[in-house]
């Protein structure tokens, strides 16, 4: 008798981030899912930092956590600190950002997942897919077991011919005393798919016992935390966890530069390419050589547990060479570790070979997400693993796909770029690299995406209920504002106080409240606004958002006004064998990249990475807009 007798409508191969949201979306929208896994007690690991969302990163949160994912609501159960970064900045940039336990995390996660009907769970390597006709039709695993299915999502991380390397010792290795992934690689390239490797590296962990934290500086949480997830189920932070800052030193530096000529990355092992923007300690001391010193963040791993991630000493250096000189950092001078850092090699698939559902296009039914398409970060995987598990469900379910635009999520945004421009390194999201980044806020992802998620059969009628009550809240608190009007004498103390020209005569206090040296304080402190607020139960984040609509009220209605633009252009087809060498105009680079990607509307040309904007215009011309 077969172990699975039953023919599955997704099997989501990989239990990191992007696996759980897969199997999580797929089995709440109702497929028979299996989530297959080399170990069921690392699901959801936290690999590298105990830590969720960051700038860019925590609107991903947010926007998962509006779809009806489990990665904020997770977040906000196992957080030990919370800061809302960039406060600095304007509202659009705002990015909430937790420290994580890293054990309570991964449980709450299996909890969850092990809650979550039609969902089943399988211990063994996957090493094989099961093909027919173009489509995928199942897996099979090491002992040589054959699981059938409809659909199959790929969620392999950093495990398909993982190689770990510290100093001149190499082995293979997914992670840090886990196998490597064999197998799956080699048979996707026989099928015609292009593969790449790429690199990442991670710190050492330290006991916490061994540092001397009063050398440090200290790094509190926020004083008034907010939360991660819209629904109820979780709540803002009472009791934080402190984080501690100190700095690596030029005789640091000398320390680790001692061991360059061991270092993988310099002396030719590690051909890969790894992160930009979270660069190895020994890449930070080669590339910035004018600095003579780097913050390192030191970061507790959960309530209980004295072990202490350094962020900003990720090294494949010598464990030796690591040791010596973390022991010269102010308040390491004892130092014991839990073990040491290290850099992983590891197969990847460019993204280009995907459509915007995250399916591949040589395989029907065969999805990939996560650092497979050369993606880094926990926040990425997850978002990427959630919008291919609910794609693997609707196309079993034989519904319309479900994809998110540039304008309406970070989300589509990392998809769109994956899918147009591929990436040779690993891609990060940030802000800049969304043009409508003052519609996709932190605070709005609920009404940009709940519908939407709700329509595709996610997110559910309680969210949804739960987000059209604030939304009705803060556009009733806008228009009490522009109805509202106040008197010189009310307004101008604080005015003359904010150093803003006074009034002359009463104007409406939405005029008063855009102004930028005046706040939401400022404004409850007029016993009207006091007055709605109490009457109307409104709370923090209601205020928060309805303050944001009018501040930015102006950017917000331009960007809606280039989005709408964005959306005409995606209505522009361009004909399939459409010749560009006769646009004397464009640029050789676009005639080049517009030829080998053959975009099928004129948005997605103007996405091209090499297609300016002058291209473009010479396009829409010759085209007869």
């Amino acid at each position: 008798m077969s172990l699975f007798s039953d023919v599955y409508d997704v099997i989501v191969v990989g239990a990191g981030h992007a696996g759980c949201e897969a199997a999580a979306a797929a089995a709440n929208m109702g497929s028979k899912t299996l989530l297959v896994t080399m170990n069921l007690q690392t699901i959801a690991q936290m690999s590298c930092n105990p830590a969720m969302g960051g700038i860019a990163k925590g609107q991903i949160v947010r926007e998962i956590d509006a779809l009806g994912g489990y990665s904020g609501i997770v977040s906000d159960l196992t957080a030990i600190q919370f800061k809302m970064l960039n406060k600095s900045k304007g509202p659009a940039m705002w990015s909430p950002r937790v420290q994580s336990d890293r054990m309570r995390f991964a449980e709450e996660w299996r909890m969850r997942l092990e809650g979550t009907p039609n969902l089943d769970f399988y211990q063994e390597m996957v090493n094989g897919l099961l093909i027919e006709k173009e489509r995928v039709i199942g897996v099979r695993t090491s002992l040589g077991i054959e699981i059938k299915a409809k659909s199959v999502v790929l969620t392999n991380g950093t495990f398909l011919n993982g190689l770990i390397h510290i100093g001149e010792k190499q082995f293979g290795g997914g992670r840090a005393g886990e196998r490597a992934a064999t197998g799956i690689t080699e048979q996707l390239v026989d099928l015609g798919f292009d593969t790449g490797r790429m690199k990442t590296g991670t710190p050492p962990r330290v006991d916490g016992r061994s540092l001397d934290f009063s050398k440090m500086t200290v790094q509190p949480g926020d004083d008034i935390p907010h939360k991660f997830s819209y629904s109820k189920e979780t709540a803002v932070l009472k009791e934080q966890r402190a984080c501690h800052m100190t700095y690596t030193s030029p005789v640091v530096h000398e320390l680790l530069k001692e061991g360059f000529d061991r270092s993988p990355m310099f002396n030719g092992r590690i051909k890969s390419v790894g992160p930009r923007y979270c660069p190895s300690i020994e890449d930070k001391i080669n590339r910035f050589a004018d600095k003579d010193r780097h913050q390192l963040f030191v970061e507790p791993e959960g309530w209980n547990t004295c072990e202490i991630y350094v962020n900003g000493f990720s090294t494949s250096l010598p464990e030796d060479v690591q040791f010596k000189a973390l022991r010269s950092v102010v308040g390491f001078e004892n130092v014991k570790f839990f073990r040491p850092g290290y850099a992983i090699e590891y197969d990847y698939f460019p993204p280009t070979q995907l459509s915007h559902t995250l399916e591949t296009k040589v395989v029907s039914g065969l999805f990939f997400a996560g650092q497979i398409n050369g993606t880094t970060g926990y926040e990425e995987a997850a978002s990427q693993g959630l919008m291919a598990g609910m794609n693997a469900h609707l196309k079993v379910a034989e519904k319309d796909p479900f994809m998110l635009r540039r304008d309406q999520a970070y989300i589509g945004v990392l998809i769109d770029d994956l899918i147009t421009k591929g990436t040779e390194e690993p891609y990060r999201m940030f802000t800049s690299r969304a043009e409508y980044r003052t519609l996709l806020r932190q605070d709005n992802a609920d009404e940009r995406l709940t519908p939407l998620s709700h329509q595709a059969g996610l997110a559910s009628l309680e969210r949804l209920k739960m987000m059209e009550v604030k939304k009705k809240q803060s556009d009733d608190l806008v228009r009490f504002f522009e109805k509202t009007s106040i008197a010189p004498e009310e307004v101008n103390p604080i005015l003359e106080e904010r150093g803003s020209s006074i009034m002359k005569q009463s104007d409406k206090m939405f005029k008063v409240f855009s102004r930028p040296q005046i706040y939401l304080s400022d404004m409850v402190k007029f016993d009207k606004v006091a007055e709605y607020v109490s009457e109307h139960k409104l709370e923090k984040d209601v205020l928060e958002q309805a303050e944001i609509k009018i501040k930015y009220s102006g950017y917000i209605a331009k960007e809606k006004l280039n989005a709408d633009k964005l959306t005409r252009l995606e209505n522009i087809k361009i004909p399939a064998n459409f010749d560009y060498s006769k646009l004397k105009s464009l640029s050789y680079e676009a005639k080049e990249k517009l030829t080998k990607i053959r975009p099928v509307t004129i948005s997605q040309a103007s996405r091209i990475s090499g297609v300016s904007p002058a291209d473009i215009s010479v396009m829409l011309v010759y085209m007869g807009r």
